[in-house]
């Protein structure tokens, strides 16, 4: 970095410069990790190409209808190039689905019925899923309501404990849920070999019972997505990783078509199923998204890393660790108070370019358990593919840093949030000027 970089860090963003110097030399030690990084991108950058070009994706499929969305070819056009990146029989994509929450919840209403058993196989999944089965918060409509059955079976040693899965599955069992990042846990996100050594695992025992992926942060992490070994059917959010920061809104299903159009059957109608629905002109955005993810996935899982490496080096648990295979983008961090939670975002929310100013503070949010803070200042309101960060005020009191359009963004992100800390006396400078 040189002297004029410096200075404008300096002057402009107020941050100290042993700060600067401290974050370039905990830089030095990822750059080489960088390299594996631009590699998956690079494959994933030509198989979204390919998909497109083996679609015939033309200019006149940015065009959209209104009323019902009858014969929408745009609409129908994201959906067959979703199928072929994601090597699936048929795909789900749409602007009106609101969230990943929403395509998760989609997913399970669509596919189960009453007296059908659930069973998370990666432990408790993540806060706000936990209310839509209803094992907590008691909110109406919840799946336990209408007589879905659920139980759990946590991880052992951040693996999936096949034979207790196995042992697990009843006559009523339909779909066994895998989450794969995260969430608002302390373990690193499964990597497409774990899922796959599961798969196999269950499918030779059982073929019939329906494997899902909660696929939320993971899209282009690696060469293959877990549809790619044996999964059933995926969902995730538009406004993460596949949506590249451009797509205004929505989620994606993928997975076998009998499956799909279940889950269509609910979002719009029995009778109607995929076939209509309005895209709102969001084609082109959609899908420009769908080709700049991979780069921008890549860039944001360089800022995590150089979060990784800035903490671990000051002596924090870092989840996952610096060596660990990345197969989501979120960077965990056990800052180990709530005052170092919410400094760390309003750090990370005064590096936004939007929002800057505005100060994070901890809320009892919909569909958390805990109070929440959260640091997003993204031009796509909530997207979590931009610079952002958050956490539940419970204890280790981990914040979960995630996203970054360019890496530039994220290493301001990581300046900022540091410079916060130390500036509130919640980490102690002379540690940075050892």
């Amino acid at each position: 970095m040189d002297k004029l970089t410096i200075n404008i860090l300096c002057k402009q963003f107020g941050i100290d410069e042993s700060i600067i110097d401290y974050v370039n030399e905990k830089e030095k030690y990822i750059l080489d990790k960088f390299k594996e990084i631009d590699k998956i991108k690079e494959y994933n950058q030509y198989k979204v190409i390919h998909a497109m070009q083996e679609c015939r994706l033309t200019s006149t499929d940015f065009n959209w209808t209104t009323g019902y969305g009858y014969g929408d070819m745009g609409r129908e056009k994201v959906e067959e190039i979703y199928a072929k990146v994601f090597n699936t029989e048929d795909a789900l994509v749409r602007p009106t689905i609101a969230s990943g929450t929403h395509a998760l919840a989609l997913t399970l209403s669509g596919i189960l019925r009453p007296s059908d058993e659930l069973i998370a196989i990666t432990g408790a999944p993540y806060d706000t899923l936990q209310k839509v089965i209803g094992v907590k918060g008691d909110m109406p409509g919840n799946l336990m309501e209408f007589g879905i059955k659920y139980k759990e079976i946590p991880l052992v040693n951040n693996s999936i404990d096949v034979d207790r899965v196995l042992n697990s599955i009843s006559n009523n069992t339909k779909i066994l849920l895998i989450q794969r990042s995260t969430g608002y846990s302390d373990r690193r996100a499964l990597t497409i070999e774990e899922i796959e050594t599961a798969v196999k695992a269950i499918k030779a025992v059982n073929d019939e019972v329906i494997i899902m992926v909660d696929n939320c942060y993971g899209e282009f992490l690696e060469n293959r997505e877990p549809t790619d070994v044996g999964v059933d059917i995926m969902a995730g959010s538009l406004i993460k990783n596949p949506g590249g920061g451009i797509a205004l809104s929505g989620g994606y299903i993928v997975g076998k078509s009998n499956l799909v159009q279940l889950i269509a059957n609910r979002l719009t109608s029995p009778g109607l199923g995929k076939e209509c629905g309005l895209t709102f002109g969001t084609t082109r955005s959609t899908l420009q998204g769908l080709f700049l993810a991979p780069h921008i996935v890549s860039e944001a899982v360089k800022g995590a890393l150089l979060v990784a490496v800035v903490y671990k080096e000051l002596g924090f648990n870092v989840v996952p660790d610096l060596d660990d295979k990345r197969s989501d983008i979120i960077q965990g961090v056990q800052l180990n108070s709530p005052e170092r939670v919410v400094e760390f975002c309003r750090g990370i929310q005064a590096a936004s370019a939007v929002d800057s100013f505005i100060v994070p503070e901890a809320w009892e949010m919909p569909g958390y358990e805990d109070k929440v803070v959260m640091a997003a200042g993204g031009f796509i309101d909530g997207s979590s593919i931009e610079l952002s960060a958050d956490g539940p005020i419970r204890e280790p009191y981990f914040v979960y840093y995630q996203g970054g359009l360019t890496y530039e963004h994220c290493k301001l992100g990581v300046l900022k949030s540091l410079n916060n800390l130390i500036e509130n006396n919640l980490i102690d400078i002379n540690k940075i000027k050892k």
